[in-house]
């Protein structure tokens, strides 16, 4: 009997002692930090609807876990079994099991940011993409012409221009245009929410001629409070039927026909495009650039005031008028006076 009690005793103990040791052991194993790949960066991707075992599988088969074992073992210490999301993960450093599975349970995946700053057009726009290294100028520009995208709001959109909403965004590595574009519609229309829409159907716009307008107020200043002058200024030529005579929009003619240099000659004024403004009276066929939402705000929210003519202050601000006399005024003292000043100071500086 007491050889039988011993036997228990003894076995108890092994069987405490195994399970202490292999409490250890795995203890250890996932708290060590592991890195089984030789490449700077791992992206590894977790499909929509993917099983702890799947996404064991692609842990260690990329190096990122030891072993199936120590994935699981980290999987039951924190209890994120069902916790886990899909999505692209970027890792660069030896992780412990735990710091992998915790890591994915907060969905912490993988993003890059790309600005897109307000007024920029399309073209500009996919310089920006192209060389921030997210793709070529061309896949973005051609993804801009989906205008199915913003066919429920501005049926009349030959492209996106104007509806790609200036932010930045933070976007999962490999992400192709289509799918950027896409989020930027979709920002312009959260942006162009129920407000603005019923603050345009009370003026009587359409989406397409308040972002056309938008568009020419971002152009025109970045100035908070003079946007809802210049935005008074377009109005207010246009209720009487005078040209918008717009310098941005013959920038976007030449932009469109491979001719802008980044400066406006006389004779440009001439050119033959519907979006020069000199040429051709009321707003442009479209937008000419994406506005931010103070410019969409200003183009249905205008300021009331009778200016029919503003002119550049040369330091970023403008001065407004509401006679051809006055403006012509104020043409000849900021303008033909100013640069010719400037002239004069070039041409007295002492030579080097």
């Amino acid at each position: 009997m007491r050889k039988l009690a011993l036997a228990f005793i003894l076995l108890f103990v092994a069987v405490v002692g195994g399970a202490v040791f292999v409490g250890v052991f795995m203890w250890v194993r996932i708290t060590d930090p592991y890195r089984g790949y030789s490449d700077t960066e791992l992206y590894v991707q977790v499909p929509t609807g993917a099983g702890t075992a799947e996404i064991g599988r692609a842990l260690v088969d990329s190096g990122i876990v030891r072993d199936n074992m120590t994935f699981r073992a980290a999987l039951y210490w924190t209890g994120a079994s069902r916790m886990l999301k899909a999505g692209e993960y970027r890792f660069d450093r030896p992780m412990t099991a735990v710091a992998v599975v915790e890591k994915m349970a907060r969905g912490d995946v993988y993003t890059r940011r790309i600005t897109f700053p307000e007024g920029r057009t399309i073209q500009e726009m996919a310089k920006i993409y192209e060389t921030q290294g997210f793709g070529p100028a061309s896949d973005f520009a051609e993804a801009a012409r989906d205008v199915s995208l913003i066919s429920d709001l501005d049926p009349k959109a030959a492209d996106l221009e104007g509806y790609l909403y200036p932010e930045t965004y933070a976007i999962a590595h490999g992400t192709k245009a289509p799918a950027l574009i896409q989020m930027m519609v979709a920002r312009f229309k959260a942006v162009f929410g129920d407000d603005l829409r019923r603050a345009a159907d009370a003026r009587d716009m359409s989406v397409h001629d308040v972002v056309t307008l938008a568009s020419l107020v971002e152009k025109e200043t970045a100035k908070p409070d003079e946007r809802p002058l210049v935005a008074a200024v377009y109005r207010n030529r246009l209720k009487i039927g005078m040209g918008m005579q717009a310098d941005p929009t013959v920038v976007y003619a030449l932009q469109k026909a491979g001719r802008y240099d980044g400066n406006i000659r006389r004779d440009d004024l001439r050119v033959d495009s519907p979006y020069n403004t000199y040429r051709y009276a009321g707003l442009p066929p479209g937008p000419i650039a994406s506005p931010g939402k103070p410019a969409l705000e200003a183009a249905v929210a205008p300021a009331d005031v009778p200016y029919l003519y503003f002119v550049s202050r040369n330091d970023g601000s403008h001065v407004f008028s509401a006679t051809l006399d006055e403006h012509n005024r104020n043409v000849q003292r900021y303008q033909v006076a100013y640069f010719r000043e400037q002239r004069r100071h070039d041409t007295e500086k002492p030579r080097q």
